[in-house]
Protein backbone atom coordinates (compact mmCIF):
# COMPACT_ATOMS: atom_id res chain seq x y z
CA UNK A 1 0.00 0.00 0.00
CA UNK A 2 1.30 3.81 -0.90
CA UNK A 3 0.75 6.32 2.04
CA UNK A 4 1.59 9.38 1.52
CA UNK A 5 2.81 11.69 4.73
CA UNK A 6 2.55 15.83 3.33
CA UNK A 7 2.40 18.89 5.54
CA UNK A 8 1.47 22.00 3.05
CA UNK A 9 2.11 25.83 4.24
CA UNK A 10 1.17 29.35 2.98
CA UNK A 11 4.49 31.18 2.22
CA UNK A 12 6.03 34.13 4.07
CA UNK A 13 7.49 36.07 1.63
CA UNK A 14 9.42 35.31 -1.70
CA UNK A 15 12.65 34.85 -0.15
CA UNK A 16 12.70 31.15 -1.55
CA UNK A 17 12.64 32.61 -5.19
CA UNK A 18 16.67 32.95 -4.58
CA UNK A 19 16.82 29.15 -4.20
CA UNK A 20 14.58 28.22 -6.99
CA UNK A 21 15.80 26.87 -10.47
CA UNK A 22 13.12 27.53 -13.59
CA UNK A 23 10.68 24.93 -12.25
CA UNK A 24 8.35 22.56 -14.09
CA UNK A 25 5.00 22.93 -15.68
CA UNK A 26 2.11 20.65 -14.59
CA UNK A 27 -1.32 20.10 -15.91
CA UNK A 28 -3.46 18.25 -14.33
CA UNK A 29 -7.07 17.30 -13.79
CA UNK A 30 -9.68 14.88 -11.77
CA UNK A 31 -11.94 12.58 -13.04
CA UNK A 32 -15.70 12.34 -11.22
CA UNK A 33 -14.88 10.56 -7.99
CA UNK A 34 -16.22 9.10 -4.81
CA UNK A 35 -16.22 10.81 -1.19
CA UNK A 36 -13.94 7.67 -0.64
CA UNK A 37 -10.96 8.87 -3.10
CA UNK A 38 -9.71 11.08 -6.00
CA UNK A 39 -8.16 10.04 -9.18
CA UNK A 40 -5.58 12.76 -10.65
CA UNK A 41 -4.07 12.66 -14.11
CA UNK A 42 -1.21 15.20 -14.23
CA UNK A 43 1.36 15.83 -17.32
CA UNK A 44 4.15 17.04 -16.09
CA UNK A 45 7.02 18.38 -19.11
CA UNK A 46 7.04 14.74 -21.10
CA UNK A 47 5.99 12.73 -18.68
CA UNK A 48 2.13 11.96 -17.49
CA UNK A 49 0.92 9.90 -14.48
CA UNK A 50 -2.22 8.48 -12.64
CA UNK A 51 -2.88 8.93 -8.88
CA UNK A 52 -5.36 7.40 -6.61
CA UNK A 53 -5.76 9.40 -2.96
CA UNK A 54 -7.97 8.48 -0.25
CA UNK A 55 -9.99 10.89 0.68
CA UNK A 56 -8.80 11.94 3.87
CA UNK A 57 -8.30 14.76 6.10
CA UNK A 58 -4.94 15.29 7.84
CA UNK A 59 -1.07 15.14 6.51
CA UNK A 60 -0.97 10.84 5.74
CA UNK A 61 -3.45 9.39 3.03
CA UNK A 62 -3.23 6.21 0.91
CA UNK A 63 -1.78 7.40 -2.59
CA UNK A 64 -1.17 4.86 -5.58
CA UNK A 65 0.79 6.62 -8.48
CA UNK A 66 1.71 5.11 -11.80
CA UNK A 67 3.04 6.94 -14.95
CA UNK A 68 1.16 6.73 -18.31
CA UNK A 69 1.75 7.51 -21.61
CA UNK A 70 1.38 11.20 -22.16
CA UNK A 71 -0.99 11.16 -25.23
CA UNK A 72 -3.18 9.01 -22.98
CA UNK A 73 -3.31 11.52 -20.05
CA UNK A 74 -3.86 14.02 -22.42
CA UNK A 75 -6.40 12.61 -23.88
CA UNK A 76 -8.07 11.60 -20.17
CA UNK A 77 -7.87 15.38 -19.48
CA UNK A 78 -9.34 16.77 -22.45
CA UNK A 79 -12.30 13.99 -22.12
CA UNK A 80 -12.46 12.98 -18.95
CA UNK A 81 -11.55 15.43 -16.39
CA UNK A 82 -13.87 18.27 -14.60
CA UNK A 83 -12.51 22.14 -15.18
CA UNK A 84 -10.95 23.88 -14.34
CA UNK A 85 -7.68 22.04 -14.46
CA UNK A 86 -5.30 22.68 -12.36
CA UNK A 87 -2.47 24.56 -13.86
CA UNK A 88 0.69 25.60 -12.14
CA UNK A 89 4.46 25.83 -11.99
CA UNK A 90 6.56 23.58 -9.58
CA UNK A 91 9.78 24.63 -7.50
CA UNK A 92 12.20 22.14 -6.22
CA UNK A 93 14.40 23.22 -3.29
CA UNK A 94 16.44 20.99 -1.69
CA UNK A 95 16.94 21.47 2.37
CA UNK A 96 18.38 18.73 4.47
CA UNK A 97 17.55 15.11 3.14
CA UNK A 98 13.97 16.85 2.38
CA UNK A 99 12.90 18.25 -0.78
CA UNK A 100 10.30 21.73 -0.45
CA UNK A 101 7.95 21.72 -3.52
CA UNK A 102 6.51 25.14 -4.05
CA UNK A 103 3.26 25.41 -6.24
CA UNK A 104 2.50 28.78 -8.02
CA UNK A 105 -0.53 28.40 -9.27
CA UNK A 106 -1.98 29.69 -12.60
CA UNK A 107 -5.37 29.85 -14.18
CA UNK A 108 -8.64 30.16 -12.01
CA UNK A 109 -6.23 29.76 -8.58
CA UNK A 110 -3.68 32.63 -9.97
CA UNK A 111 -2.51 34.20 -6.95
CA UNK A 112 -2.24 31.18 -4.49
CA UNK A 113 1.47 29.66 -3.38
CA UNK A 114 1.86 27.08 -1.62
CA UNK A 115 5.03 24.71 -0.49
CA UNK A 116 4.41 21.27 0.45
CA UNK A 117 7.40 18.89 2.25
CA UNK A 118 6.91 15.34 2.21
CA UNK A 119 7.92 13.31 4.87
CA UNK A 120 8.49 9.65 6.46
CA UNK A 121 6.70 9.83 9.59
CA UNK A 122 4.13 12.48 10.50
CA UNK A 123 6.37 13.29 13.11
CA UNK A 124 8.77 13.49 11.51
CA UNK A 125 11.69 16.93 12.28
CA UNK A 126 12.52 18.94 9.20
CA UNK A 127 14.53 22.59 8.40
CA UNK A 128 11.57 25.10 8.33
CA UNK A 129 13.06 27.93 6.21
CA UNK A 130 12.25 31.63 7.29
CA UNK A 131 9.73 32.30 3.44
CA UNK A 132 7.25 29.37 5.12
CA UNK A 133 4.42 30.67 6.90
CA UNK A 134 0.93 29.04 8.17
CA UNK A 135 0.55 25.30 8.81
CA UNK A 136 -2.51 24.31 6.02
CA UNK A 137 -1.91 20.94 5.77
CA UNK A 138 -5.48 19.87 7.59
CA UNK A 139 -7.35 23.16 5.61
CA UNK A 140 -9.22 21.26 2.58
CA UNK A 141 -9.47 24.52 0.92
CA UNK A 142 -5.74 24.08 -0.42
CA UNK A 143 -6.33 20.77 -1.36
CA UNK A 144 -5.80 20.24 -5.51
CA UNK A 145 -8.81 18.19 -5.93
CA UNK A 146 -10.61 21.27 -3.90
CA UNK A 147 -9.15 24.02 -5.94
CA UNK A 148 -11.35 22.34 -9.13
CA UNK A 149 -14.64 23.09 -7.51
CA UNK A 150 -14.15 25.87 -5.49
CA UNK A 151 -10.69 27.72 -6.98
CA UNK A 152 -8.81 30.64 -5.57
CA UNK A 153 -10.46 33.40 -7.27
CA UNK A 154 -13.55 32.40 -6.10
CA UNK A 155 -12.46 32.61 -2.18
Amino acid sequence: MGIEIEKKFLLNNDEWKKEAGDGEQFRQGYMSGSNRSSVRIRVAGDKANINIKSATLGVTRKEYEYEIPVEDANEMLDSMCERPFIEKRRFFIKRGPHTWEIDVFEGDNEGLIVAEIELKDPDEPFDIPGWIGEDVSEDPKYYNVCLVNHPYKDW
